[in-house]
């Protein structure tokens, strides 16, 4: 499978390109700054970087994902950057028709009360003005028939040998505010990329 990963350069976007490579796959990397794509020399094969910015759209041309097969998107709003990637990038794969598993967060648009009360304090501290935005690209990105992840506060960590999704409505809240490690999100973002079993839904990744 060829596999477009957008936010490749990003840390959740460099495990999901390790990881895709490791399974077999041909890799598309997508980031606003190619060099900045961690490529490790044993993994040369299998990888093509390309520059795209979604707040760019010339540099985003449609044609840019014609020969892919599936898009993962692990775009993020990084420090320092002012709003609208989400957006932008969600309406730049909703343009392209290829199928996009979308990276979302749980705790905004509809899943802002699913991981209890201390998180959803939590992510409105932290999160603040991003979860406007980010339910606005995760209604954007379901609108075209992607699977939308609303994965819970990321950390470093092993892959868990249990991981799983389960339907937003499924979802039982939380007393604690859940965590998954990295790797794991990766995973099954990748799972759903190979799969394609919870299109145009909200889903929420778990150890």
């Amino acid at each position: 499978m060829r596999i477009a990963i957008l936010g490749a350069s990003g840390r959740t976007g460099s495990t999901l390109v390790e990881q895709a490579v490791e399974r077999g796959h041909e890799v598309v990397a997508l980031a606003r700054t190619p060099e900045k794509v961690a490529v490790p020399a044993s993994r040369q094969v299998g990888i093509e970087t390309r520059r795209a910015d979604v707040s760019s759209p010339g540099t985003f041309p449609a044609p840019l994902l014609d020969d892919v097969d599936v898009a993962v998107s692990a775009i993020g709003i990084g420090k320092g950057e002012g709003p609208g990637a989400l957006v932008a990038g969600a309406r730049l794969l909703a343009e392209s028709k290829v199928r996009t598993v979308w990276l979302g967060a749980l705790g905004s648009g509809v899943s802002s009360r699913s991981g209890g009360l201390l998180y959803s304090l939590v992510m409105r501290m932290f999160v603040g003005a991003e979860l406007a935005e980010k339910a606005e690209a995760d209604e954007i990105a379901l609108t075209a028939g992607a699977t939308v992840f609303h994965a819970p506060d990321i950390t470093e960590g092993p892959l868990s040998p249990t991981r799983h999704v389960v339907r937003l409505a499924n979802l039982r809240r939380p007393l604690l505010p859940p965590r998954i490690s990295r790797a794991t999100v990766a995973a099954l973002l990748l799972d759903e990329a190979e799969t394609g079993g919870h299109a145009n839904e909200i889903v929420v990744p778990l150890t």
